[in-house]
């Protein structure tokens, strides 16, 4: 498993019930994060780290509601409620995650101006975050995927590996997601379409 790492997406405890942007039954997939963590000679977590006033957050649009989209340079853009704030509670990982045996922590979200769902660029899908690179030089082939949200971070992240030439696989019952209109099952048809392996 020297050429495979486990990259774990944004186990914040924004994202676990409580939390800001709080996803269904977030947290229980901790225990069997954990468990991949222990098992990957490999691994890379992510987390979202924006700054206060971020211009994903509908706070800052005036009249907007969160998860109402807008138009933006680079596309269509979800306004969400604010979260994973830079130092915040809520940025921290959830508190049962096993995370120190982590090689890597990728921040992402941290220009004020441009979402970043994915591990592996921003939402103009052309500024890197610097993972992909990363695993390049590590040798590493393979990527395996869990965490939060299956369709919107980790789906995204799933599909730029593989435009970064990884093989790359879901855990999915270590994923849960937000499921926006829709969204879990077009990212679904979506990964297994650009051949992602969904476990």
């Amino acid at each position: 498993m020297a050429d495979k790492a486990l990259i774990v997406i944004d186990v914040q405890n924004d994202f676990c019930p409580g939390g800001a942007l709080a996803v269904d039954g977030g947290d229980e997939i901790v225990p069997l994060v954990n468990h991949l963590i222990s098992s990957h000679d490999h691994v890379v977590l992510t987390q979202d780290w924006h700054p206060a006033g971020h211009a994903s957050f509908a706070s800052q649009h005036p009249g907007r509601e969160p998860f109402e989209t807008i138009e933006v340079d680079y596309g269509p853009q979800t306004l969400w409620p604010d979260h994973c704030v830079q130092g915040s509670k809520g940025a921290e990982f959830h508190p049962d995650l096993e995370w120190t045996r982590a090689e890597l922590v990728i921040r992402k979200g941290f220009r004020p101006e441009i979402d970043s769902y994915s591990a592996f660029f921003e939402n103009d899908h052309t500024t890197p975050t610097g993972l992909g690179g990363y695993l390049n030089e590590r040798g590493i082939a393979e990527v395996v995927l869990a965490g939060l949200a299956t369709d919107y971070c980790v789906g995204f992240s799933a599909l730029d590996a593989v435009k970064c030439g990884f093989k790359v696989s879901v855990v999915m019952p270590a994923c849960r997601a937000i499921d926006l209109n829709g969204s879990l099952a077009a990212m679904t048809d979506t990964m297994r379409a650009a051949g992602v392996h969904l476990l």
